[in-house]
This record gives C-alpha cells, sequence and structure tokens, in this order.
C-alpha cells in the first residue's frame, strides 16, 4: 500500500501546511524532511518559466518513484507537489516531504526523490527570457543524470 500524496497542479502550495498534514495524528512519525525547489531567475536573464507535462503521466511516474523511495526507507509518508503552467522567478515549484520514525531515512528518501523528479519525471521546461529575446526548452543536465548514479541508477 502507497503511503504517497502525488499533485500536479496550476495553483501555488503550502509547504507548511502540506508537511503538518502529513504528520498531524500520527505519534509514530519522529521526522518530517521538506525540500521546496524555486524558480531562479538565472542571475537576471530569466523572465518565466513555462512548466509542462503530459498529465496521467507524470502524475503515474512521481508516484512510481516515491514507491521506489518507500521501498528502500522505512518511511510512514511521503507528499509530493509538483508545480505546472507559468511560474515566475522566486516562485516555488516543488515539494517534496518525507515522514519517518528516524532523520536519516527521511534525509535520504527526499533527496532520492529529488533526484529522480529532476531525471526521470516528464516535466519540460521552456525559459522566457527577461530580455525578450527567444527562449529555449531547458535540456537536462549531466549533473542531474550523474547525480541518479550514486542510487545504483
Amino acid at each position: 500500500m502507497s503511503l504517497s500524496k502525488i499533485r500536479v497542479q496550476r495553483q501555488d502550495f503550502d509547504a507548511a501546511a502540506e508537511a503538518a498534514a502529513l504528520a498531524r495524528g500520527r505519534t509514530d512519525v519522529g521526522a518530517l524532511v521538506s525540500f521546496v525547489g524555486l524558480c531562479r531567475d538565472e542571475a537576471g536573464t530569466l523572465q518565466a518559466l513555462d512548466l509542462e507535462h503530459y498529465p496521467g503521466m507524470a502524475e503515474e511516474e512521481i508516484a512510481r518513484i516515491a514507491g521506489e523511495a518507500e521501498r528502500r526507507w522505512p518511511l510512514l509518508g511521503v507528499t509530493v507537489v509538483h508545480r505546472v503552467g507559468r511560474i515566475m522567478p522566486g516562485e516555488q515549484i516543488v515539494l517534496v516531504v518525507c515522514a519517518s520514525a528516524h532523520r536519516a531515512a527521511a534525509f535520504s528518501a527526499a533527496e532520492f526523490l529529488m533526484d529522480f523528479l529532476k531525471s526521470r519525471a516528464p516535466f519540460w521546461k521552456k525559459e522566457h527570457r527577461a530580455d525578450g529575446g527567444p527562449g529555449d526548452w531547458v535540456a537536462a543536465k549531466d549533473a542531474d543524470e550523474a547525480a541518479l548514479e550514486r542510487w545504483g541508477e
């Protein structure tokens, strides 16, 4: 049985409320680790990002990744919220929250989830440049692929 709550949405999210909801009423949770990814302005060159996804497929792949984290670590809950649509610099893009009895599992699982979300979840990012120039689709980064190697992938 999956412990994951996965959402892909246009609207912003409240990271503190999501973390609190994961632990509410639980006395077995000893650690909550959360990560919020923000849109950078790329040294003033980025006006906005458009994030697109394949509905259904994105949620399914995120659930698969979360399920793998649940198999690797003794997690008591996972929440992943990923935004799509127009994202402005400084705005939140992604939230990962992992609950476990102990911090090591929660930290490792959150890092694992982010490494795989960056490289394997089917999202596409198009940059809109601040200078009005043509924006590009963001290509996968070698560093993101290299990060997967430590997880045996």
